[in-house]
């Protein structure tokens, strides 16, 4: 998905990439397709328009090394773009209604294959060099 589409506002990351921990083992998820870590950037969604609880998102990018993402611009917050973003929608079950049935919601898991500066200034982060050549 084009990140423009996704995001016509843009996003803020509120920190560096951190690796994924499993709830359980405690130790950093791996992809399941490549066996690569998986690292996680948490961004603010900046539409207006949109909800705030739901403006807190987490982007998943499997790398072989942590992502870098750019300096902050103002306060904590740094403007962000990520390369090749996929979106996937599915149902998140929030507990039950009184009556017994489940509460569920449309939910996204967002990953990519890097994240940049906006603009298309430097290379992604989180790709080893050489990946964007093989990913054409």
């Amino acid at each position: 998905m084009n990140f423009g589409d996704a995001f016509p506002h843009g996003v803020y990351a509120t920190g560096p990439a951190e690796p994924l921990e499993n709830f359980e083992t405690k130790r950093q998820e791996n992809d399941k397709e490549n066996g690569l870590p998986v690292w996680v950037v948490d961004v603010y969604d900046a539409d207006p328009a949109g909800n705030h609880k739901a403006s807190a998102i987490k982007v998943k990018i499997s790398s072989e090394v942590c992502p870098v993402v750019p300096e902050p611009a103002f306060g904590p917050f740094r403007p962000v773009e990520f390369d090749g973003l996929t979106v996937t929608p599915y149902i998140e079950e929030m507990g039950r209604k009184p009556n017994g049935d489940p509460r569920t919601r449309i939910a996204y898991s967002f990953r990519a294959r890097g994240v940049r500066a906006p603009g298309g200034a430097g290379k992604p982060s989180g790709r080893p060099a050489g990946a964007a050549k093989d990913a054409a």
